[in-house]
């Protein structure tokens, strides 16, 4: 486990980048082997708005990377942070609590709060307008997104007390769930459902991206599905009846296209339909 965080800590960026790619490359070949939808679409056409923003996310978070790595210098040089008060305890629950809390905060909760406070619900919501959800969905977050996100992970930093190497391992294992989780990938519904009470899981996940609520109010969890239950957000719905997008912004079309993308957290969107029986 020592040598594992050792390795993060210094990361080089070209073997984040081989993970970033790595991860794309093999759940974008799984999908045309066992898709879960036949999507009849040109797949590199769609790619095109989802590897923007996914440069977009990468040219943030490079550039205030300094900014995380001085946060987590400076907890551990003050012993600062709930897994720095703790009792000791042994380096794999260190770490195993660390990437928890840093997927609760950095993830769920950065994610609850972006559907529960309108102006940041504008901004997410150019994660949601994907009519095809796929691997290259996974990354699809506006550049105000990125801003928002890093916000958080910052602030876990601090609260949690998490070193960079922490830091480190949880955003290469949040980057690789995020794009399975997204990919258009069909599991037995026995394996997913059982992968489902520990991880997020394909099925449990693209549920989150079915266009109405209460559906889309559900399931914000990226890594750990410990948080949607534990917190009474967890939904379920039989995958055949998904639909993707979202019903405030329903033009594939300018769904597809960039500029629009970039102005879509500043437009008027349509009233959300609730479901007969449901409250929003």
């Amino acid at each position: 486990m020592e040598t594992i965080i050792n390795y993060f800590e210094t990361i080089p960026s070209q073997h984040r980048s081989i993970i970033l790619v790595g991860g794309l490359t093999l759940f974008w070949l799984l999908e045309g082997a066992v898709p879960l939808f036949k999507f009849k679409y040109n797949k590199w056409k769609h790619a095109i708005p989802n590897f923007f923003f996914t440069l977009t996310t990468i040219i943030i978070n490079f550039a205030l990377a300094f900014l995380l790595l001085k946060s987590a210098d400076w907890v551990v040089a003050n012993d600062f942070g709930i897994i720095n008060w703790l009792p000791e305890m042994p380096l794999w629950l260190y770490v195993v609590l660390g990437i928890l809390l840093m997927d609760f905060i950095g993830a769920y909760l950065a994610h609850y709060v972006e559907h529960k406070v309108k102006p940041l619900w504008m901004v997410h919501l150019v994660h949601h307008t994907d009519h095809k959800v796929d691997t290259t969905t996974a990354n699809r977050h506006h550049p105000l997104e990125s801003l928002i996100r890093y916000t958080f992970t910052l602030a876990g930093v601090f609260i949690i007390g998490a070193p960079m190497g922490i830091v480190m391992l949880y955003q290469s294992m949040s980057l690789v769930a995020t794009q399975f989780t997204h990919a258009n990938i069909k599991l037995p519904k026995k394996v997913d459902m059982a992968l489902s009470y520990f991880l997020i899981s394909p099925d449990m996940h693209k549920i989150h991206h079915h266009y109405v609520l209460p559906y889309t109010d559900s399931n914000y969890g990226n890594i750990f599905s410990i948080w949607d239950r534990l917190f009474g957000t967890y939904m379920y719905m039989d995958r055949e009846k998904l639909v993707y997008g979202v019903d405030v912004f329903p033009d594939e079309v300018k769904n597809g296209n960039v500029v629009e993308l970039l102005k879509q957290p500043f437009q008027k969107y349509q009233k959300p339909t609730i479901l007969p029986g449901e409250t929003e």
